[in-house]
């Protein structure tokens, strides 16, 4: 079955990967409803249509530049982990490469 898969991606012009937002939990960036780890989710004191949404923005834009840039610096310190290094080696230039990074 792995093999076949393998195969499939292989020959696949183009995979599309649908994820959660866990996929980042493991190098350190909360998702918005919490998890293991024991950190509390982003939405602990906002509720989302607080940050997420044009209303909000209108509303308190410096609250919502705020939030988006301690977002922007937290995800710039993260590393990949496994699973988005495995997401790269899904992309045709690394397909059969045991690389997980493009030079």
């Amino acid at each position: 079955m792995i093999g076949q898969a393998r195969e499939w991606l292989a020959q696949a012009a183009s995979v599309a990967v649908l994820t959660g937002a866990g996929i980042s939990a493991e190098s350190g960036i909360p998702t918005f409803r919490g998890g293991p780890g024991g950190y509390p989710g982003l939405w602990k004191n906002y509720k989302p249509e607080d940050l997420a949404t044009p209303e909000a923005f209108a509303r308190d834009p410096r609250l919502v530049w705020e939030w988006y840039n301690w977002r922007r610096e937290l995800i710039a310190q993260a590393a990949p982990n496994p699973a988005h290094l495995a997401l790269v080696r899904l992309e045709p230039a690394n397909r059969g490469s045991r690389s997980s990074r493009k030079t």
